[in-house]
């Protein structure tokens, strides 16, 4: 049996210009966050032939093109099973559709467990490429390449994303006061809202493909987000990188009218009132988790657990995806 884990993520700067329909023809460049909430996927061999696949739903097929899960559909022709006799199976500690990057994630966990049960090694890099081939190239799905490449590496990390489609990652360089200091003051409040990110990515991807001037203004912007959120963490000052959250939140609701809602807004307006110097909602928007940078913790939760959102406490994840039995 192989048990793999691939962490899940939260992005700190530059958010969006990860997308292929941007970054190919501007660049893009993103600072994104590992926690230790986690996909797990195991990989066996049964008794019997046959794919047996267990997640939200029970699959018993015999044949690859039978299997109804897309991703591991893909990810099964592209290791080439051709007698398959294999069982997998999935837990997350987070369910999926709340914009912590889920599905990078198991792409990931899924195509590490399947290399180590062929006793394949793959480098981080290797890996994200191979998730971002699957989800981006063969299932044609609106999403960027950060969920992929951060659920590989893990860490801190400074992602480029190249034109000519290659990525650069680098280390945020963090001293331990701030590294510390980051790690308490972001506070991750579930909204209650699960949504597939489909439609709002969709919408970005045709308004950049379009060359509409108006999403292509705000995505360069973000991306300079991106750079001075950077700068602010690295050169220690943590409260700027508060201020620079708000204003990465004003503009990514601007990219869509289905980013936020009135009631997201009001608990967004009740975190600020109560301690937040920013914050904003985690992934492509319309729900999920609240994130804010607040120093004033007790009042923050108070706040949000009157208004009946539920916290979960984190820690950052410097692992990345990884074999834990096998």
């Amino acid at each position: 049996m192989i048990i793999t884990r691939s962490p899940l993520r939260i992005t700190l700067g530059g958010g969006g210009t990860d997308l292929p329909s941007y970054y190919r023809e501007h660049g893009g460049y993103l600072i994104a966050a590992a926690i230790d909430k986690y996909v797990y996927v195991t990989v066996m061999r049964p008794f019997v032939e046959g794919i047996f696949l267990k997640y939200s739903k029970l699959e018993h097929v015999e044949g690859i093109s039978e299997v109804q899960h897309p991703i591991i559909r893909e990810a099964l022709h592209m290791l080439g099973f051709r007698t398959p006799q294999i069982e997998i199976t999935t837990l997350a500690d987070i369910p999926a559709g709340t914009g912590l990057g889920s599905s990078g994630s198991f792409s990931t966990a899924l195509l590490k467990a399947l290399h180590a049960h062929r006793r394949r090694l793959l480098h981080p890099g290797d890996l994200a490429e191979l998730a971002c081939e699957i989800e981006i190239d063969r299932l044609k799905e609106p999403v960027g390449k950060q969920d992929q490449y951060i659920a590989s590496y893990g860490g801190i990390t400074c992602f480029t994303f190249n034109a000519d489609n290659s990525v650069k990652a680098e280390p945020l360089q963090l001293r331990m006061e701030s590294l510390f200091a980051l790690e308490d003051n972001l506070l991750l409040f579930f909204t209650g809202f699960s949504r597939s990110a489909g439609r709002i990515l969709q919408e970005q991807k045709v308004r950049t493909e379009e060359a509409d001037a108006e999403m292509l203004r705000n995505l360069h912007y973000v991306k300079e987000l991106g750079f001075r959120s950077r700068k602010a963490l690295e050169e220690g000052h943590p409260e700027v990188f508060g201020e620079l959250m708000h204003e990465h939140w004003e503009h990514k609701k601007r990219r869509s009218g289905a980013m936020s809602n009135p009631q997201i807004d009001e608990w967004y307006e009740l975190g600020l009132r109560n301690g937040a110097i920013g914050g904003k909602l985690v992934g492509a928007g319309g729900g999920g988790f609240l994130l804010f940078y607040c120093e004033q913790h007790r009042r923050l939760r108070e706040a949000m657990a009157r208004a009946g959102l539920e916290e979960v406490r984190f820690r950052f994840d410097f692992e990345g995806t990884k074999v834990l039995f096998g």
